[in-house]
């Protein structure tokens, strides 16, 4: 069967749509990037297509060509959150052994991300208070992003108990809300009311949450 050379127009022409859907994804991903700094400071319901056009310098039919409402930048910013909350956090103790390590870098990554949202605040957290009782995709796009962060860590206590690094009584549930109220008790002291050493309070009461669930090592 005889070789079939494409039209040099035709090459031409392909190889420009995939340079303009490059540019297309670039653009897209730079807006992202700016309203996810406006919704870490301003909220969700800060986010506007007009005003992320004049934070990009763009015009609103230019934001409004990638995204098409308000309401889809405000799930794509969800998204690009919680994509940066996974290589921050999760990810990084995926490469530990199960049980115990892991369950300790999680919190400790979670810790960390905590201490440099103090001073801008956590999109999870605002966006709770923004949407709790209203009803609709970006509400659920964001819980879904939770619950999924959640049921990550729900597994990490779970696997401390199978490796026997826990009581095998363990309540798992109970014991991942209390270390999910660590979380959400450090961002209220700490950026609300501006206690001292709430960082601290945390990872101590990270260390009681351990020793009452019969942790078999406290060391980090």
């Amino acid at each position: 069967m005889a070789d079939i050379t494409l039209p040099a127009d035709f090459r031409d022409n392909q190889g420009a749509r995939h340079r303009l859907l490059q540019k297309g994804q670039q653009t897209k991903a730079a807006i992202i990037d700016c309203a996810l700094g406006m919704a870490i400071h301003l909220g969700l319901e800060g986010l506007s297509i007009g005003a992320v056009a004049d934070a990009m310098q763009m015009s609103k039919s230019g934001v409004f060509a990638h995204f098409g409402s308000r309401e889809e930048l405000q799930i794509s910013v969800i998204r690009e959150y919680h994509q940066r909350f996974e290589q921050e956090i999760f990810f990084p103790a995926m490469d530990l052994p199960r049980g115990l390590p892991r369950l300790k870098t999680l919190f400790n990554n979670w810790m960390q991300r905590t201490s440099a949202e103090i001073d801008s605040g956590c999109l999870y957290i605002s966006g709770a208070v923004e949407f709790d009782d209203r009803p609709g995709p970006v509400r659920d796009a964001l819980a879904s992003s939770v619950k999924t962060w959640l049921t990550a860590l729900h597994r990490a206590v779970l696997q401390a108990r199978d490796e026997q690094h826990l009581s095998k009584d363990t309540d798992a549930t109970q014991m991942s809300f209390e270390i999910h109220g660590l979380i959400l008790a450090l961002h209220y002291e700490a950026r609300f009311l501006k206690t001292a050493k709430s960082l601290n309070r945390a990872k101590q009461g990270f260390e009681h949450i351990l020793e009452r669930y019969g942790a078999s090592s406290l060391k980090a």
